[in-house]
């Protein structure tokens, strides 16, 4: 009898916190869908500007949002096209072609990606199709780093305050 009391009063606070609109973190964009093509535009080959990004379901608690992008199909490993960190918890969205520079209007600091510049590096595949991963944290904390910080730099400071996380993965194949 008290595991039913258990049982019904666990699916009452679950029926709750849906009702409630607690969500799960996610990141979308409006550009390409989940495991499609990412546009041109946003490559090597079109204008080479980010795409634009949406976030949903932010969990209470969060401190400051980061936001890295990378190719996992690289021939010489894992290569980074984006490290993107402390923006801020309210952020819903960033448009597409956020500036390059260390604290763009959308808010944040950029990091340093693997091409050696500050700000977002659109895919540019030497050869078939590669998947790019943009990888969004929710995190107890703003990880105050400095502008041009490398993604190991950002995963360093982020161990042990993420409170959720989220992946798009788009694909890239140069003609």
């Amino acid at each position: 009898m008290r595991r039913a009391a258990l049982v019904a009063l666990a699916f009452l606070v679950a029926r709750e916190l849906l009702a409630a609109g607690a969500m799960t973190l996610k990141i979308e964009s409006p550009a390409f869908a989940e495991g499609s093509a990412i546009p041109r535009q946003y490559t090597c080959d079109g204008n080479g500007g980010s795409p634009p990004l949406t976030f949903s379901g932010v969990p209470a608690g969060t401190k400051g949002l980061a936001l890295i992008c990378d190719d996992p199909d690289a021939p010489s490993g894992v290569f980074v096209h984006w490290v993107l960190f402390d923006l801020p918890p309210a952020t819903a969205k960033l448009p597409e072609s956020v500036p390059a520079g260390a604290s763009p209007p959308t808010g944040g600091v950029q990091g340093k990606n693997d091409f050696g510049k500050t700000g977002y590096g659109g895919p540019c595949p030497p050869s078939g199709t590669h998947r790019y991963e943009f990888k969004l944290y929710a995190l107890d904390k703003e990880l105050k780093l400095p502008p041009g910080s490398s993604k190991a730099d950002v995963v360093a400071a982020m161990q042990g305050h993420g409170l959720a996380e989220a992946k798009l993965t788009g694909k890239y194949k140069r003609n």
